[in-house]
């Protein structure tokens, strides 16, 4: 039995943070019940076509549920979302924050109806403030809450590749769903909770935050470097290769020196003697070590690093982290059902012996209208009817 069978969750959702936040429910065994627009559905359906013709964005957000078209502005198809709302335990959605008060889906209309629904509100800057009605997404989060200012090269900032911040608040809304459901099973109340991607990524950026708050000055872009420690980062060894080396402390500092680069004495130059030294000299430093490295291959660099203990990458495609030998070795795929087959999806991250993720087939757009209506047909009263 996984941990959330018998969970109900109507997610009123699109794009990704919400989406990525409802899939870990789903993955945990709640019936996720996705509420889509009829036709086109979800509008990450439409981002691109590149998983047997499905949007990649939708394959990864979006296994597991169940999905039903409706029209909310409609009477009828509203009745139909109340009667869910009634039985359901968590209701989720990312729309417009004056939409969600005009259709009376805020948190404390549907809590005075059902005290024991927990609600989750996903916004691009919150329900209140000036910029409660901005258009958010990803890239723009990122710029405002400063990610940009120190992601990148001095010459040009730089995007994070992934959707970090649309991630970080689904995460978050995740985790408050949980704490949520173990609240309500000690007090027997749900609770309303709200999540915005700009406070969920801020608290990803809090330590250039403090750097720049507290240290004077903001931390520069690096590239693939570390602003903040050194040596961190990507250096080229004698056959042209890079090896992503990372340090945490002085003991390694000194390990690194004797045992890699053949040079103990490093360890106690004035320059590099601590962190901040190695840091404010690293432009130097970098010749240092990619001397010390010319005469190795990469494959050499990176096997003096590991009898050492030396944190170290090579750099992957994303076709190489698909063949990973430890993903390979640790068992971490499997096939999903689709409506265009078979797709390879690693498990999720949190391994529990004994036990496995759902892992739920991908729905097409309004797979499960019928079947649903039908389940909430009789508890429906249109008011049209009254």
């Amino acid at each position: 039995m996984l941990p959330l069978e018998g969970i109900t969750v109507i997610a009123l959702e699109q794009a990704v943070a919400a989406p990525f936040a409802t899939r870990q429910l789903a993955d945990l065994g709640a019936r996720v019940i996705k509420i889509e627009r009829a036709g086109s559905g979800d509008f990450a359906r439409g981002y691109d076509e590149t998983v047997k013709g499905m949007s990649s964005y939708f394959v990864w957000l979006n296994r597991g549920k169940e999905s039903i078209t409706l029209d909310i502005k409609d009477p009828g198809d509203r009745a139909l979302l109340d009667a869910m709302l009634a039985q359901a335990d968590v209701f989720v959605q990312n729309l417009v924050p004056g939409a969600v008060k005009r259709l009376g889906l805020d948190e404390e209309t549907l809590r005075a109806k059902h005290p024991r629904l927990i609600t989750c509100s996903i916004s691009g800057y919150g329900s209140e403030g000036p910029y409660r009605s901005k258009k958010a997404y990803d890239l723009l989060v990122q710029c405002e809450t400063g990610l940009l200012s120190v992601t990148g090269t001095p010459e040009s900032p730089a995007k994070a590749g992934i959707s970090v911040a649309d991630i970080s608040a689904g995460m978050y809304a995740y985790s408050g769903v949980l704490t949520a459901l173990y609240e309500r099973e000690r007090t027997g109340a749900g609770t309303g909770f709200e999540v915005s991607l700009l406070d969920a990524l801020g608290e990803w950026t809090s330590q250039p935050y403090f750097y720049a708050s507290y240290g004077g000055t903001p931390p520069s872009r690096t590239g693939a470097r570390h602003a903040s420690i050194s040596p961190y980062g990507p250096y080229q060894a004698g056959d042209g290769a890079q090896v992503f080396i990372g340090l945490q402390n002085e003991r390694e500092w000194a390990v690194l020196c004797a045992g890699v680069l053949g040079r103990p004495e490093l360890a106690q130059d004035p320059r590099f003697i601590r962190n901040s030294s190695r840091v404010e000299n690293d432009a130097e430093l970098r010749v240092m070590i990619e001397d010390a490295l010319s005469g190795l291959t990469a494959q050499q660099v990176t096997e003096r690093l590991d009898e050492v203990g030396i944190a170290n990458a090579r750099m992957r495609t994303m076709q190489e982290f698909a063949e990973h030998p430890q993903l390979e070795a640790r068992d971490r795929w499997r096939e999903v059902d689709s409506p265009a087959g078979p797709i390879r999806s690693l498990l999720p991250p949190v391994t529990v012996t004994g036990r496995e993720a759902a892992m739920g087939a991908i729905p097409a757009v309004g797979q499960h209208s019928d079947a649903i209506r039908a389940e909430f047909a009789s508890r429906a009263t249109d008011p049209r009817d009254q």
